[in-house]
């Protein structure tokens, strides 16, 4: 008896992760939040903002020079995807960075972030 392709990839068993990837991952989260904590104190706002859920969006809206209440659109499928991709353009610009660094914080955030909070860039809003 010969059984389909499907019906074998669904009887494999699922490994756990290596302790390998959890440890990069965690590694690279550190990162990122102490990332962020260092770029909201060179905004002037307050670092622990980066550890709290939806505040860490606020504040960063407020560092885009956007309005607070585009919080409600990050809710909305597919709109929210438009919303980081201006909010984080607008940081890049009020860091007095250009459009290659924008994109850079969209796409590579991981790298981009702590570029942008260890870096020499200062926080400068744009009215």
């Amino acid at each position: 008896m010969t059984y389909p392709l499907g019906s074998l990839l669904l009887q494999q068993e699922r490994q756990p992760l290596s302790p390998v990837v959890i440890v990069c991952y965690l590694a690279v989260l550190v990162l990122l939040v102490a990332a962020m904590w260092k770029v909201f104190e060179k905004a002037g706002k307050p670092g622990w903002a980066a550890i709290v859920p939806i505040y860490n969006l606020i504040v960063l809206l407020q560092i885009a020079g956007k309005p607070v209440w585009w919080i409600v659109l990050l809710l909305i499928p597919v709109v929210n995807l438009v919303v980081l991709i201006v909010m984080y353009s607008g940081v890049a610009r009020n860091f007095g960075k250009g459009v290659g660094f924008a994109l850079g914080l969209i796409f590579l955030s991981f790298i981009f972030f702590p570029i942008l909070a260890w870096g020499s860039a200062a926080y400068s809003p744009q009215t």
